[in-house]
C-alpha cells in the first residue's frame, strides 16, 4: 500500500480543513489506518485512527470533539475532518496503515503541512 496524503494549508483559528489520504492497492478496505502529526522540534503523535470497516474511531485527547475520521473504502480514501483549529494544531499531518498481525503502524504517507494562523 503506498499513501498520499493531501489537504493540508494555511488557515486562521477557528477554521476548518479537511485532509485526505489516498491509498493505493487492493487490501485498503481490510486495514486499519490512522493520522499522526508532528509539530517542530517535537515528536510525532497520534492524532485519530480508523477500523478496516470504519465501525471503530479513536482520537487523541487534544483534537477529540473538534475531528472527525472516515473512511470511504470504494474510494481507498481515509479522511480527517478538523475544526476549530488551534494555532497548536500546527504540524505536519502522516497517514498510516496499521499491520493487523503486529498492530504497528508500519507504512507512512509523504505528511501534508497544516499551520493554523492566530
Amino acid at each position: 500500500v503506498q499513501l498520499q496524503a493531501s489537504g493540508g494549508g494555511l488557515v486562521q483559528a477557528g477554521g476548518s480543513l479537511r485532509l485526505s489520504c489516498a491509498a493505493s492497492g487492493r487490501t485498503f478496505g481490510t486495514i486499519a489506518m490512522g493520522w499522526f502529526r508532528q509539530a517542530p522540534g517535537k515528536e510525532r503523535e497520534f492524532v485519530a485512527s480508523i477500523s478496516w470497516s470504519g465501525g471503530s474511531t479513536a482520537y487523541a485527547d487534544s483534537v477529540k470533539g473538534r475531528s472527525a475520521i472516515s473512511r470511504d473504502n470504494a474510494k481507498n480514501t481515509v479522511y480527517l475532518q478538523m475544526n476549530s483549529l488551534k494555532p497548536e494544531d500546527t504540524a505536519v499531518y502522516f497517514c498510516a496503515t496499521r499491520d493487523p498481525r503486529t498492530l504497528g503502524w508500519d507504512r507512512w504517507g509523504q505528511g501534508t503541512q497544516v499551520t493554523v494562523s492566530s
